[in-house]
């Protein structure tokens, strides 16, 4: 049976709302999770978001891409465990001085999650990432600059040549609304600053939202 297809947006170290989110979703066993990065920074809890993706992984189909905070984390494997990004390879941006205070030390556990998760996903449909794309470009050739940095406030990309539909996080999008292009959608809604976490069904286009505090919105549906 066929279940149903379901992207997360960035989340951020909001535990409490992915905690709420997960219980209004109540994914199945044939329902396929697509988590799209960044798990850490910012919020107040990265480690509890860590764990509870490590469970649903363990207990029904998760697919996690790998977010450019995530990316930093990583980074701190040859030093420091602390949750506490440091900027290599000449990536210094504000973002590398956004940690979780007070710093949480991680598990290989944590890490190993982190290091076992995809640039990209594709479906017959779809394809998901964190940022941005080139639309010209296979997946296999996307440099990962673009699918994990690039802000589409720098430009938005056009159909990709596959022409299936992205689903994106990264840029947030402050009024708590899904940027719905048709061909791109960006579901970051901006949960850790005042917005929300959102979850889609990329097929219904049915979404759930719910805040820092775990509080949901009323279901919707982008048709």
């Amino acid at each position: 049976m066929t279940g149903r297809t379901i992207a997360i947006g960035d989340i951020h170290g909001c535990s409490t709302a992915l905690r709420s989110l997960l219980q209004a979703v109540d994914p199945g066993s044939n329902d396929l999770i697509v988590t799209l990065g960044d798990y850490v920074n910012r919020g107040p809890d990265s480690r509890g978001v860590l764990d509870q993706l490590i469970d649903l992984r363990r207990r029904s189909r998760l697919v996690s891409i790998l977010g450019n905070h995530d990316e930093m984390l990583l980074q701190t494997r040859g030093g420091s465990t602390d949750l506490a990004p440091r900027p290599a390879g000449g990536l210094l941006t504000r973002a590398a001085s956004e940690i979780d205070r007070p710093q949480i030390a991680l598990t290989e556990g944590h890490f190993g999650f982190l290091e076992a998760c995809d640039d990209y996903f594709e479906t017959d449909d779809h394809i998901f990432l964190h940022a941005s794309y080139d639309p010209v470009l296979p997946m296999n050739e996307q440099p990962t600059s673009l699918l994990r940095w690039q802000s589409l406030r720098r430009g938005v990309p056009g159909r990709h040549v596959s022409g299936k539909t992205v689903v994106a996080g990264h840029t947030s999008q402050k009024n708590g609304k899904i940027l719905d292009l048709g061909h791109l959608r960006c579901i970051d809604t901006y949960c850790y600053g005042g917005g929300w976490l959102t979850a889609l069904d990329v097929h219904s286009g049915e979404h759930w939202q719910v805040d820092v505090r775990g509080r949901a919105r009323p279901r919707r549906s982008l048709h």
